[in-house]
């Protein structure tokens, strides 16, 4: 059976997708702040101290999801990216550049509760890692993609060039991910969840971590939505005052 690809674009189109995130947000909302909420106090409140990291462990509900979210969004920031570089669909660039703040957030949380966490584990607060090094990396990628829609009046040029800057910082998201398996050397531990059991936290901590992520990545759909939203708003209220500023 053929996918109707067309039928499908029509609901990124820009009319389109302000009708139908207009009524799908307040769900996004409601589910995003239940899960969210709901896994952060479960994980909190509700789960032993481990008997080596004692109650630090628990910044693990915070840590694990911020950082698979910062690497994940930039990969979503790059399909959109190449949407746009292929199609010329403005949502996308839009979207893509909706996310970057979201992105960056939790980048910044990844570093910081992952300094509170290695402290009492490895002593300091800091260490040029593999892991953190390529994640310190990511931030500044975040930052550069950022400034660069700042820097260039012209939408389309910025999302052509931040989509560029997109496919390049890519590589860093990747180290970011694998960068434990790429070098042996550096403190950070492996992966704490994995679809290999053997590798994966104690069912008591597993649990309401995957609940946390959940939380995590509906948080995201409804920030991204409605950054998306703005923006469309944005480069509509920029058209008209093109428009006026033509017509006097």
């Amino acid at each position: 059976m053929a996918i109707n690809w067309n039928a499908f674009w029509e609901w990124a189109n820009p009319r389109k997708f302000m009708w139908w995130t207009d009524r799908a947000l307040p769900y996004f909302a409601v589910l995003a702040a239940v899960i969210f909420t709901s896994g952060l106090v479960w994980g909190f409140f509700f789960t032993p101290d481990d008997y080596r990291q004692g109650a630090t462990v628990k910044i693990f509900y915070i840590h694990v999801p911020s950082a698979m979210m910062a690497i994940n969004i930039w990969a979503m920031m790059l399909v959109a990216s190449l949407i746009w570089i292929v199609r010329r669909h403005h949502v996308s660039a839009l979207a893509a550049k909706s996310a970057a703040a979201i992105g960056m957030t939790m980048t910044l949380i990844a570093l910081f509760t992952g300094a509170i966490w290695g402290k009492p584990m490895w002593g300091t607060y800091w260490e040029w890692d593999p892991r953190l090094t390529s994640f310190l990396i990511l931030l500044l990628f975040y930052l550069g993609y950022m400034a660069l829609w700042e820097a260039i009046d012209n939408p389309d040029t910025a999302a052509d060039l931040t989509s560029v800057l997109c496919l390049v910082g890519s590589v860093f998201a990747i180290l970011s991910r694998y960068a434990v398996l790429f070098w042996n050397q550096g403190l950070h531990q492996g992966a704490s969840l994995s679809m290999d059991a053997e590798e994966n936290v104690a069912d008591v901590y597993w649990y309401p971590a995957l609940v946390a992520i959940v939380g995590f990545v509906l948080l995201f759909v409804t920030l991204v939505l409605l950054r998306t939203r703005t923006e469309i708003r944005a480069r509509r209220l920029h058209a008209l005052e093109m428009r006026e500023r033509a017509q006097q």
